[in-house]
């Protein structure tokens, strides 16, 4: 395990794949997480975290979501609800200024997809030092 501590992990992300890969790879490991498909769903979830005292040690946003809030609007209001929220963002569009300047909006590091369990877990160290 590369962390001295079990963590909670948020996942948001539109694809299916996806959530069910970082879930495997998040349990393998041995840590908490939850997932969500849009960014109304991901806020609902870190608020009821922070509520009941078991706050997320990570949020991993996708930028794009059709037909929902996306990574840019929930880390927004991610850092309303939380100024100290470590959130990587997450996208198969590696050239988005989103990607590239992911620090200007809030993010405290980038996992650019396709990802293997290597970069996931570098990605998380990165944001949990």
């Amino acid at each position: 395990m590369p962390f001295n501590r079990t963590i909670k992990v948020l996942v948001m992300d539109d694809e299916e794949l996806i959530r069910s890969y970082c879930s495997f790879t998040l349990s393998y490991l041995g840590h908490k997480f939850q997932v969500a498909c849009n960014g109304e769903e991901a806020l609902l979830a870190y608020q009821y975290g922070l509520a009941v005292g078991e706050p997320f040690d990570a949020a991993i946003l996708d930028i794009g979501i059709p037909g929902g809030m996306g990574g840019e609007e929930t880390i927004r209001r991610l850092i309303q609800i939380d100024p100290g929220v470590k959130a990587i963002v997450s996208s198969g569009y590696h050239g988005s200024p989103l990607m590239v300047e992911y620090r200007e909006h809030g993010f405290k590091a980038a996992l650019p997809k396709p990802y293997s369990a290597q970069e996931l877990t570098d990605a998380l160290s990165k944001v949990l030092v």
